[in-house]
């Protein structure tokens, strides 16, 4: 063990001396939160959109557009109501965004060949299972959130789930879990797939920059985005008290029968300009993170040797 004094003329060394597994969960949590915080009102004024059509059943099957959500929310909650079920987002983001993060580095290693190479087909695994991990750890408590933000009026989180439990049963946090599965493999594998790749075809010395995490991080998740929105807003209509829908075969052709073609893609753009920027804070955050770390190690291991030549 070095002395302090020689560590903190070296302070990155120090995070060698943190488990990489300690320090990669507390880099996915902390990006994880303060992106979801931050674009918080975007996502509220995304699932008003998506749902309006199963809330609003017997009174209109008119869509809600995207301004007059934001002028709804505004008009009956003030200002608070933007950032209303983020509580519940923030406690399930801290685990989901350190599980899926620490997971995807995890499945990397296990669907690695025996050559070492990772192939496209490996990421494309390894996301999916990190994605499936973390919302089947998470789960409950992003249904918790959703209920939450789609009621009028003021509600806590423990009486919303109170209410849940006791008129819809345990079964209610679970509902449309087979749809957030299906939709969360192929946009984690998508989404962490075109990142690595993107990042592995950068020249060398652009690697560790942070805008290269940034500008392949927003170019990953809008490609991710369009591909799987679709299903997502199937899941949120499933996750609503009196839905329709039992399953997926369902809610796919009734949401078109109902809204058409376009009811699949309500509420795409507040949710776009909200997972863009989340996913790319979080990512580079993430990658960021990775760096330093691997930075810090070679550091640590720097100043062992030169002790060691020192002493010999």
């Amino acid at each position: 063990m070095p002395p302090v004094a020689q560590l903190l003329k070296h302070p990155l060394a120090l995070l060698a001396l943190v488990p990489s597994s300690v320090a990669l969960f507390a880099a996915g949590a902390g990006a994880g939160a303060v992106a979801k915080t931050v674009t918080a009102p975007l996502d509220r004024v995304k699932l008003l959109m998506q749902t309006h059509s199963v809330r609003m059943a017997g009174e209109s099957t008119k869509g809600i557009g995207f301004v007059q959500a934001m002028a709804e929310i505004g008009k009956e909650e003030g200002i608070k109501g933007y950032w209303k079920g983020n509580l519940p987002q923030v406690i399930r983001i801290i685990p989901y965004s350190a599980v899926q993060l620490f997971s995807y580095e995890v499945y990397k290693k296990v669907f690695r060949r025996k050559d070492g190479e990772l192939t496209v087909f490996g990421r494309l695994a390894a996301g999916a299972c990190a994605g499936m991990t973390s919302t089947l750890v998470t789960y409950p408590l992003d249904v918790l959130r959703l209920r939450l933000a789609v009621q009028s009026g003021h509600s806590t989180m423990s009486l919303v789930a109170l209410n849940m439990l006791r008129e819809e049963g345990l079964a209610s946090f679970y509902g449309g879990l087979g749809p957030s599965l299906i939709g969360i493999a192929p946009y984690i594998a998508v989404n962490f797939c075109v990142f690595d790749l993107m990042k592995k075809s950068v020249p060398e010395k652009y690697k560790s920059r942070p805008e290269t995490s940034l500008a392949t991080a927003l170019l990953s998740a809008t490609f991710a985005t369009l591909m799987c929105y679709p299903l997502d807003t199937v899941r949120r209509q499933m996750q609503m008290k009196g839905t329709p829908y039992n399953t997926i075969f369902d809610a796919i052709p009734g949401i078109v029968e109902r809204d058409g073609l376009v009811g699949l893609y309500r509420g795409f753009v507040p949710n776009a300009l909200k997972n863009l920027p989340n996913s790319s804070i979080k990512l580079t955050a993430f990658d960021t993170m990775k760096i330093l770390i691997s930075t810090g190690q070679k550091e640590l291991e720097k100043i062992m040797q030169e002790n060691q030549e020192k002493t010999s």
